[in-house]
């Protein structure tokens, strides 16, 4: 299986199912409330922490009728048979499916992220070596996602707001003088 096909989603109140209670899933339950997910968790046993910040709880296990209603499902667990059970059952009602470190039961899996502002870079490896995702990640973080590349996101997103208040199409714009000016150390 290849994950080839990039893409950030927008999980502003879209209802997100997370089987799992545990470390791993108070990982996940992170970033997807972080991107504003609806999120739901069914697991035996939750953290605390991770039970005060999810909008559900379902404190039992897994049931196959518990992906309908949602629009991505992650599993979190360490039982390979859960992780199986939700993936085939997410995949039949047609929703996307994620299972932490099993990418035969996955439908997309999830990049390395660093974050400078408004700009995100995603690294990926298609599954093959988290761990070298993860160093590029930092990499990417500490040497590219400078201070100067978070103030030219937010130059160049006042040009093109200015662009489409005057009624142009930033489509249209050579973009290459704008940005090496943005760039520039200031």
């Amino acid at each position: 299986m290849t994950f080839g096909y990039p893409v950030f989603l927008d999980l502003g109140d879209v209802p997100v199912l997370l089987v799992g209670g545990g470390q791993i899933a108070s990982r996940k339950a992170a970033g997807l409330l972080a991107a504003g997910a609806r999120l739901t968790v069914v697991a035996p046993v939750v953290r605390p922490e991770l039970a005060a910040q999810v909008s559900a709880v379902w404190l039992r296990p897994f049931a196959d009728d518990d992906c309908a209603g949602f629009r991505l499902v992650m599993t979190a667990t360490d039982d390979p048979e859960v992780n199986a059970r939700v993936a085939a059952s997410a995949t039949a009602l047609g929703v996307w499916v994620n299972s932490a470190d099993d990418p035969s039961n996955c439908s997309f899996i999830l990049p390395a992220v660093t974050r400078r502002g408004p700009v995100v870079a995603a690294v990926s490896t298609g599954g093959a070596s988290p761990a070298l995702a993860s160093h590029l990640r930092s990499v990417i973080g500490e040497q590219v996602l400078t201070e100067q590349v978070e103030r030219a996101a937010a130059e160049l997103s006042r040009q093109r707001d200015e662009i489409h208040a005057a009624g142009g199409s930033t489509e249209l714009v050579d973009w290459s003088d704008r940005l090496r000016a943005a760039l520039e150390p200031g």
